[in-house]
């Protein structure tokens, strides 16, 4: 392992969006380099089996079909040309260890072969890996018409940043999210930055937000004097962020002192909870109806480094009620949220959770005895080259609870003996996985969980003898 001080590996390495319309960014990283962060590479996925780890790679030099052979080293070598082995193939001119498009040779004079025994490789989204992949080859068979055929295994991003440190947040594009509506009356839009998109009302949105809307019809309820109906209706609106942080000084192992990813942003949701609503499963659980499904492969380039993160949201309406309440509640509930994991050599894993969401009341009124609550959330689970890594749920709520024989409305209007109250709030729980071990930490045994953590506040209430003012003839 060399020895030698890499002035290039103390600055930070810049954490960005992968740049668009480059084709599929890869990175390629010799493990014997130590401390030093991967060369950029023109290496790229053609083809590749998850099951297997069977790849085929295509470069400058990694696409020759005929007279390259597999040493007894596990290196393709080219016939009448010495191979120096243990280096990726660069597309930049400088890059390290690598050479250029025009066949030119590295720094050492030699030509280095494409793919070796050993490289490290990420790559974003590409044939046969949708969610992209980080793997190290384990042997290379031969090359075929396509490329270099290897063999190959999970990887850790240890192996590729090395003693490099790293910190930023992404905005994700919210043009690339793509949603699944799951049911009848949902609507999506969305903004990013340089242009203006607008929601199904009108309203104009933030730059780099997304929008879903929803109008459900809840169960209706069965009563002695008739049927009784109750609606649910309302939007999410997300600006997600993805937040990465890594430090290797020191690293030795593949293991960095520090680590983190998460997923933040800023949260804006407005829904209204009408009716006499009585919904719960046979079993006595709320009633939960998800409406959209959202999900997203994000690439951050870390350095050259392209780390694809897998976002999946589905969210979700859901009611725990009695079927005594009549209510008419709406609320606003705006703020920022962040959900993830961290980690460091003294404490390993540890959950990082935090919701800082307000409610605002827009109408709250409450009549007969019983209670409701209702929540518009999101469960959410974030992933890096498609292993699951962190899961949270964010789910805002509203609820309204009356005692005795009342009726109260939030403009201070209403007549009851007894006491009525409308709560917003949110809850936030989740999990870390075992998966996180791709930053090349330590394994955990079990999912840690995230909470649960919960906040509060009141909307709405009232209590003794109040009585509605008379009307005005």
């Amino acid at each position: 392992m060399s020895n030698v001080k890499d002035t290039d590996a103390d600055a930070p390495l810049a954490v960005a969006p992968a740049p668009t319309g480059a084709g599929t960014p890869s990175a390629v990283a010799t493990p014997s380099a130590g401390h030093r962060p991967a060369a950029k590479s023109a290496l790229r996925i053609v083809e590749f089996d998850g099951r297997s780890g069977r790849a085929v790679l295509a470069g400058p030099t990694a696409g020759t079909p005929s007279k390259d052979k597999p040493g007894k080293d596990g290196h393709a070598h080219k016939e009448g040309r010495p191979d120096k082995g243990g280096h990726g193939d660069s597309g930049d001119k400088g890059g390290s260890g690598g050479q250029d498009h025009d066949g030119s040779k590295d720094s050492t004079g030699e030509r280095p072969s494409a793919v070796a025994v050993g490289d490290v490789f990420a790559s974003a989204p590409a044939p046969g890996a949708p969610h992209g992949t980080l793997a190290k080859v384990t042997e290379v068979v031969g090359t075929t018409p396509r490329g270099t055929e290897v063999k190959t295994a999970p990887a850790t991003l240890g192996a590729l940043l090395g003693g490099s440190t790293a910190n930023g947040r992404v905005p994700v594009d919210p043009a690339t999210v793509k949603v699944e509506p799951l049911a009848p009356k949902v609507a999506v839009s969305w903004a990013k930055t340089g242009s203006l998109h607008f929601g199904p009302e009108g309203a104009q949105l933030p730059l780099g937000s997304l929008r879903v809307d929803v109008n459900a019809a809840l169960p209706t309820l069965k009563t002695r004097a008739g049927s009784v109906d109750a609606s649910a209706s309302g939007f999410v609106q997300l600006a997600p962020q993805v937040e990465f942080s890594y430090d290797g000084k020191g690293n030795t192992t593949g293991t960095p002192g520090t680590a983190s990813v998460s997923l933040a942003g800023d949260w804006s949701s407005q829904w209204e909870l009408k009716g006499q609503a009585a919904a719960s499963t046979s079993d006595g659980a709320p009633l939960r109806v998800p409406f959209a499904k959202l999900h997203a492969d994000p690439v951050i380039q870390v350095g050259v480094v392209p780390v694809v993160v897998n976002l999946d949201l589905t969210c979700y309406l859901q009611v725990d009620a009695d079927g005594k309440v009549s209510v008419d509640v709406k609320q606003d509930v705006k703020g920022d949220f962040r959900v993830g994991g961290s980690y460091s050599r003294a404490k390993g894993w540890t959950p990082i959770a935090r919701a800082d969401l307000r409610g605002t009341p827009v109408t709250a009124t409450a009549t007969a005895a019983g209670r409701v609550k209702a929540t518009l959330g999101a469960e959410a689970s974030v992933g890096l080259y498609g292993s699951v890594g962190i899961t949270g749920t964010l789910a805002p709520y509203l609820r309204a609870e009356v005692d005795g024989t009342a009726t109260g409305a939030s403009n201070g209007t209403g007549a009851l003996v007894g006491k009525w109250a409308a709560y917003g709030g949110v809850d936030l729980s989740g999990a870390l996985r075992a998966h996180l071990d791709i930053f090349g930490t330590p394994v955990f045994e079990r999912s840690i969980p995230l909470g649960p953590l919960n906040h509060e506040w009141r909307l709405a209430g009232g209590e003794g003898a109040v009585r509605t003012p008379a009307k005005r003839p």
